[in-house]
């Protein structure tokens, strides 16, 4: 099946056939069986963005800092345990406590803004403000049981 959209944002379907009375030889059938119109008949779902007002999610947020690698470490920062804390805010802001794995690490200036810029990318998120805390100091318990085994420190 073939969908176009119009200039007004509706859809249209090439193997739609009106039948004069202002719905279609389809929409009827989809009617008969189930009482509404299938809107998806191949099995496709729609996707629908969140609601603009909507506060982001702590699994949007997580998934989003998944993302971001240590550059000395092939490990992402989430699983590391470099993640201390995520504040969510009804209106979108999010407030992250972090921290590095030593004081004198390379990365320490661009760790915070590669995360700072991962968790923008969800829709959601309005603003972020990302602070680096050394209390209590990070440690190897603090890595998940997939950081050790990446890391073979079993």
């Amino acid at each position: 099946m073939h969908t176009d959209y119009s200039r007004e944002g509706k859809m249209t379907n090439s193997n739609v056939h009106d039948n004069g009375n202002g719905s279609s030889l389809e929409d009827e059938r989809d009617t008969q069986k189930t009482g509404v119109p299938e809107p998806f008949p191949d099995g496709y779902e729609q996707l629908v963005p969140p609601p603009v007002d909507a506060p982001p999610t702590q699994e949007e947020v997580i998934a989003a800092i998944e993302t971001v690698y240590d550059p000395e470490i092939p490990v992402n920062v989430y699983e590391l345990g470099l993640i201390y804390a995520i504040d969510l805010h009804d209106d979108g802001r999010v407030h992250i406590e972090m921290s590095l794995t030593a004081p004198n690490c390379p990365s320490a200036q661009e760790l915070p803004q590669m995360i700072r810029y991962a968790v923008l990318s969800v829709a959601t998120v309005k603003k972020v403000k990302v602070d680096v805390v050394w209390d209590p100091p990070w440690d190897m318990s603090r890595m998940s049981d997939n950081a050790r085994l990446a890391l073979n420190m079993f």
